[in-house]
């Protein structure tokens, strides 16, 4: 599970020239701009994530002009987002440890308190984006899609060591999967299932692709008791539409059959034999700390443009076969955000 907000350890402090009152900090593989001599290197300090969604308090308020944010799901709150300063990139918010009155001082480096200080993740609303009426959370083989950011967990570059390795785009647009079980047929989006009510675009393009008919063909002939297919849904009007394309298409990241997902060859398969589109495949190699050691240099393998010119918003990166991971609990996977797409786009 991501950790939200988190005590960490600042391991490097850089001045920021030109600026007399506030340097940069590094906590795992980010960088926060924060007030001049608030910290050393080697402090333990609170670290709150981007995409964090810290409550109404007074440690807080000082973001109310910059990050204040109202909405009927989330309720009110400051969102935490990609910023600069001074020509500097800050990700994230660090804090002293003993701000917070609920928190010992001798937690240890790692500690997840997200729970306790009250920080949720922020999330766009679904129905402004997608449309559709939801009829439930997601059902039980349909995972929620976050990908755990290498920025937030460096270590898991060290994880590849050896393995066979393929690197896809990370397409900008809304994640939705289909799914089949027990109950039937399944549409989502992030969070929510969809009523087939010609409310949902996702809905009414999977139908336009006859998909079920596939799927449940597909599943019968191989014997599954649950198939699920996910990817990004991307149209004009969905995210801007920055891979700026004239009709709406899917691109398939992940396939688990029996609740497990698939290697990368067997999810090519799969994608010809529904007649769908699978995320781009970019690399494909072994042993990627060899290459890409540091999390900088997957920053920097990160950039790009989609085909059509728009800013590319990163990358994924996982073994071509599945492998547990016990940093992050699930299959070995992790996301690349280009900065530079954080800059200009991050601005929900």
């Amino acid at each position: 599970m991501r950790k939200l907000a988190s005590i960490q350890v600042i391991w490097k402090i850089e001045p920021i020239k030109g600026a007399d009152r506030i340097e940069i900090a590094h906590v795992l593989g980010w960088q926060c701009v924060v007030n001049k001599g608030q910290f050393k290197p080697m402090d333990k300090a609170v670290y709150f994530e981007v995409d964090s969604f810290l409550p109404i308090r007074p440690e807080f308020e000082f973001l109310r002009k910059s990050s204040y944010r109202k909405t009927e799901i989330m309720s009110e709150g400051f969102r935490l987002k990609t910023q600069t300063f001074r020509g500097q990139i800050s990700q994230g918010l660090l804090q002293p440890i003993g701000m917070f009155t609920e928190l010992n001082c001798d937690l240890e480096v790692g500690a997840d308190v997200s729970e306790a200080l009250g920080v949720k993740k922020w999330e766009i609303e679904e129905r402004a984006t997608t449309g559709g009426t939801t009829i439930g959370t997601l059902p039980y083989d349909i995972p929620h899609t976050d990908e755990t950011r290498v920025q937030a967990e460096p270590e898991l570059i060290g994880r590849f060591t050896g393995l066979e390795y393929y690197i896809s785009t990370k397409m900008d647009g809304s994640s939705h999967s289909v799914g089949i079980d027990e109950n039937g047929f399944h549409v989502t989006g992030h969070n929510y299932e969809y009523k087939d009510d010609g409310k949902s675009a996702f809905y009414e393009f999977i139908k336009a692709r006859g998909l079920e008919e596939k799927m449940r063909e597909f599943a019968a002939s191989n014997a599954l008791k649950t198939f699920t297919v996910q990817g990004e849904f991307c149209a004009p009007g969905i995210q801007k539409n920055r891979l700026k394309l004239i009709r709406p298409e899917w691109y398939v990241f992940t396939v688990r059959e029996n609740g497990k997902r698939v290697g990368l060859d067997r999810l090519l398969a799969i994608c010809d034999a529904l007649g769908v589109v699978h995320v781009p495949i970019e690399e494909r190699d072994v042993d990627l700390p060899s290459k890409y050691p540091t999390v900088e240099s997957l920053l920097d393998r990160s950039d790009g443009e989609y085909p059509n010119g728009g800013r590319k918003e990163g990358i994924v990166i996982r073994p071509t076969e599945p492998v547990f991971c016990d940093i992050i609990s699930a299959s070995l996977s992790m996301k690349v955000v280009n900065n530079k797409y954080l800059l200009k786009n991050e601005e929900f």
